[in-house]
């Protein structure tokens, strides 16, 4: 027996711009809806509501205009209303050719905010119908707060289902308007509908304002509903809509029903419209968020390296993602080895053993390392000196507006410590200000700092590693003419811009003490005359 199809209605660009404080340009608007039919390969999209606004309009021209070269335009929608010919002009103004038609589905909402009986809704119901067939207009209808309706007053929704039949609207979209129902009530009702009426072409639309937005779409389609509406990332009223990664997901791996969508771009669709909204995805959203196909725990990289044994249907490959095995204190060896094999980078045991430890060490600083940090780290760890003779040991800068920067310094060297104190330009320059004063007892000479230089791994990340590398020159002190051009790099990096700029610097005081000074140039013989006379 061939499996039943669920059809995937998406209305991101309707119901889902109702998110407060998010609107679409009709640039915006279009890129979406190719995105959400080419790519995505959703069976519909709802894309405005008549009557909104002059760009409401252009945006509504712009993808039906898109749609009719692509031959498209039959799956794109838009809500329009009991108005007579007002809705269905201005659908047709911008060339759709599909109108929802949002109707009251509870008797409550029939007498209180419109203020006319079942009879004379119904009545106006069917004019308005009757008009957009005449225009050829395909017609579906929302029966808005149907599920307190079809509780409350089955009688009412009878009657109008009965009408709806009889006027031959292509689908009926079964509205849970204020997110309220439960799954057992979407198992009761959807069934209920679909019993009374099985050859209706029943669609489930739902909030969720209790969470349950994907458990209740899924329950929809197991009691008969013929497909379900969706919003990318849940955008939508209040608490948002059924989320369509999650509903997708859902239903391939928990039904025998079958859905159209084309996984691999669920995590494209939903990263533009986070950028297009301004509404940022949690990063544990299911599906699409940004930490959903991390591993922590070293105990489930070390399980996934013997045989994916925390492995599900729920592939990170599925979705056009990759696994990722997050670096911090709770790392091991396994969640190390992960990233180096995936960086194509082969490190031996006493290095490896290194770089977990800065990683820990920077985890326990309340700093989660990213893949893009490692090799930042692996060339600070490889590029430490091998024995710490002098450590800047603690330091204090004070950076304020309005005043002037002032840093405190204390180095330790063979045994012995000493403090400086200086103001600077700005904190880096007070720390070396300070740190020259704090190195002067010890006799070490500062090199002239000929180039400083900031790194952040791709991806814009303020909470980043920080990769500072710093280029040095000899001091006038330790040159001679065939030494004025030696120059000399260290690196380092921290969470912190100045912390990472303190370790280089650090590495710089090492190099100092542990390169011998500069041979004496022999004295000319000209030279020794000259001075002799």
């Amino acid at each position: 027996m061939e499996a039943r199809r669920i059809a995937i209605m998406d209305t991101t660009l309707r119901d889902g711009e109702q998110t407060p404080d998010v609107s679409y340009t009709p640039a915006e608007k279009l890129h979406l809806a190719r995105m959400l039919l080419r790519d995505l390969e959703v069976d519909r999209i709802e894309i405005a509501s008549t009557r909104v606004s002059e760009g409401e309009r252009e945006a509504a021209k712009r993808v039906c205009s898109w749609a009719r070269k692509a031959r498209l335009v039959q799956r794109v929608e838009m809500l329009g209303y009991v108005d007579g010919e007002t809705s269905i002009n201005w659908i047709a103004g911008v060339g759709g050719k599909v109108m929802n038609l949002l109707v009251k589905g509870s008797e409550r909402h029939c007498r209180a905010q419109l203020g006319q009986s079942p009879e004379e809704h119904r009545k106006r119901i069917e004019q308005t119908i009757r008009a957009a067939r005449r225009r050829r207009f395909t017609v579906n209808v929302y029966l808005e707060d149907w599920s307190s309706g079809v509780r409350d007053s089955f009688d009412y929704v009878f009657a109008m289902v009965q009408l709806l039949r009889e006027l031959r609207v292509a689908r009926i979209y079964l509205a849970d308007t204020l997110g309220v129902f439960t799954p057992q009530d979407v198992t009761r009702y959807v069934g209920l509908m679909v019993a009374t009426w099985p050859h209706v072409d029943f669609e489930f639309h739902c909030h969720n304002d209790y969470g349950l937005a994907t458990a209740n779409a899924l329950e929809a389609v197991r009691a008969g509903a013929r497909g379900v509406h969706t919003s990318v990332n849940g955008m939508g009223e209040r608490a948002g809509n059924t989320v369509l990664a999650e509903i997708v997901a859902a239903i391939q791996d928990h039904t025998d029903l079958e859905i159209g969508v084309n996984e691999s771009r669920l995590a494209a669709v939903s990263r533009m419209v986070e950028t297009f909204s301004g509404k940022d995805v949690a990063a544990n959203s299911p599906i699409v968020g940004r930490d959903v196909f991390t591993q922590t725990a070293g105990i489930h990289a070390d399980g996934d390296a013997k045989g994916d044994l925390y492995a599900t249907r729920l592939a990170p490959a599925r979705f056009g993602r990759a696994r990722r095995y997050a670096l911090g204190k709770l790392s091991g060896k396994a969640s190390l080895d992960h990233n180096l094999e995936a960086l194509g980078i082969e490190l031996a045991p006493a290095n490896r053993d290194l770089v977990l430890q800065r990683i820990i060490e920077l985890g326990d600083r309340k700093h989660t390392v990213s893949p893009e940090d490692l090799p930042y780290i692996i060339a600070d760890v490889l590029k430490a000196p091998g024995e710490q003779l002098v450590r800047v040991q603690d330091y204090r800068v004070n950076v304020a507006h309005g005043e002037v920067p002032r840093a405190s310094v204390t180095v330790a060297f063979r045994g012995e410590t000493a403090t400086g104190e200086a103001d600077g330009d700005g904190g880096y320059d007070a720390f070396m200000n300070a740190l020259k004063k704090a190195v002067r007892p010890f006799g070490i000479e500062i090199p002239i700092l000929a180039d400083y230089r900031v790194r952040i791994p791709p991806g814009g990340r303020t909470g980043a590693l920080v990769e500072t590398i710093i280029t040095w020159r000899s001091s006038p002190a330790r040159r001679s003419s065939q030494w004025s051009d030696e120059t000399f790099s260290t690196l380092g990096v921290d969470s912190d811009q100045l912390g990472a700029a303190i370790i280089a610097t650090e590495k710089m005081l090492n190099a100092v003490v542990a390169k011998p000074s500069p041979p004496k140039r022999p004295k000319s013989k000209a030279t020794s005359r000259r001075r002799a006379g």
